[in-house]
């Protein structure tokens, strides 16, 4: 069997973004969904696909349209929760053919309510390739499905050929999600947080700084307890977007409702966190003192240097973090990353850049080539971050760094090496 293929750092750089080798473009080959990755590329991924995203709207339901290819892995949500929210319209060759499915939509998003003891806030029709190879007017069937129902209906596009788009599903989800929003007056100590659909971590230190501000109430679609609270959204005087995908509902929100917004990077160099929050500050009028935080990040860098030394990383990209900027700020506190798993793409082409110039022997793999098959680990590695090199490495310390609350800021720094510690030692304990 071939080895894995790799690129070195180096070699990428000097290539530019434009002439990456196919193994790592994933459009230019086969996608080998390994069991590294399966939970995040499958249809029935157990993150955030476009269907579970779909239903962050508190007290929504989904109709699912799509062939039962497509449908039977929905059941695998239901260990979340989630089985009394999808119903299905499938459907056969007939209906694809002539389309004539389009006119049972309405009708089925009218009965799927006579089940219910409650009256859906919302009905998500989420719809899959077949719609996007038809080319169908799904802002037209919902229109007729409300009408017909009652019930407010939004597109929830699970169109897996767009992915490579300029705004592939999970952008077009997520601006699906607050489109249901309606102007109100704006509250001035107010503001929203957009890009994720859970919270984020309880013990992050946005919320203080905001708070710092003058402003009295954040609000996050994963904290919304009910339709009410989630309406209470267009009240924001301004929005802050954490995920670059979040970006084009931000947009839609801001000409909609008149709601303006501030981008901000999940990141773990910790300068370039403390500069993101002075830019924030900058932008709302306010000026933070965020000393405390920084200081705790930078005990838990120094702590776990100290314990550790000299640490060899692989990392994922089936994680809470962008894989190339936190290679670079792992080799910037002073450790070594042997191997990313990830994907390239412009905006993380300037993270690999800069690692290059730091550590240009990095190896670069891509978890969807399928020479992953041959995958064998040649080099030296101590600790995995991201459940996709664990899965590589089973014999080795390390976690998964994916759960559902969102780190961010400073305190993503310090859970991330306190995680790590904690991993380290039991794998020691155990070996022992």
């Amino acid at each position: 069997m071939n080895k894995a293929f790799y690129c070195t750092a180096a070699e990428l750089a000097g290539r530019g973004l434009t002439d990456l080798p196919e193994e790592l473009v994933s459009n230019k080959h086969l996608i080998y969904s390994s069991p590294a990755t399966l939970d995040f590329n499958s249809p029935g991924a157990k993150g955030f696909g476009v269907k579970r995203a779909g239903l962050c709207i508190p007290g929504a339901v989904m109709l699912l349209v799509a062939p039962g290819c497509c449908g039977r892995n929905t059941a695998l949500l239901n260990e979340l929760g989630y089985n009394d929210k999808f119903f299905y319209l499938l459907l056969d060759d007939t209906d694809i053919v002539t389309g004539r499915y389009l006119k049972k939509i309405p009708q089925a998003c009218q009965e799927l309510r006579e089940p219910l003891d409650y009256e859906p806030s919302a009905i998500m029709i989420c719809c899959t390739c077949v719609d996007a190879l038809l080319g169908t007017d799904m802002e037209r069937v919902c229109r007729s499905s409300a009408e017909a129902s009652g019930v407010p209906c939004v597109p929830a596009y699970m169109y897996a050929l767009t992915r490579e788009k300029r705004l592939p599903p999970m952008g077009l989800v997520r601006r699906s999600i607050y489109s249901l929003l309606e102007k109100q007056e704006r509250v001035r100590s107010e503001c929203n947080l957009l890009g994720y659909f859970t919270a984020l971590e309880d013990g992050c230190e946005l919320y203080e700084l905001l708070y710092q501000a003058g402003i009295k109430t954040v609000r996050e679609i994963g904290r919304c307890t009910d339709f009410a609270e989630y309406k209470a959204m267009s009240r924001a005087n301004f929005s802050i977007v954490l995920n670059a995908e979040a970006r084009a509902a931000a947009q839609d929100m801001h000409e909609r409702l008149g709601i303006p917004f501030i981008e901000l990077t999940r990141l773990y160099r910790l300068d370039k966190i403390r500069n993101q929050y002075r830019l924030l500050g900058q932008a709302i009028g306010a000026k933070f003192d965020d000393s405390l935080w920084y200081d705790s990040a930078a005990r838990a860098i120094a702590e776990f240097r100290e314990s550790f030394g000299d640490v060899h990383f692989a990392v994922g990209e089936c994680m809470n973090a962008d894989s190339f900027e936190l290679a670079l700020a792992l080799t910037e506190y002073g450790f070594h990353v042997s191997e990313i798993y990830g994907t390239i793409g412009e905006r993380n082409f300037v993270y690999l850049k800069k690692l290059a110039a730091r550590s240009p022997e990095t190896r670069i793999y891509s978890n969807l080539s399928p020479t992953m098959l041959g995958y064998e680990r040649d080099c030296r590695i101590d600790v995995c971050i991201g459940s996709d090199a664990a899965y590589y490495h089973r014999d080795l310390p390390g976690i998964p760094f994916s759960e559902e609350e969102q780190p961010f800021g400073y305190r993503g720094v310090e859970l991330i090496f306190r995680r790590l510690a904690q991993a380290i030692r039991e794998h020691s304990e155990v070996k022992v």
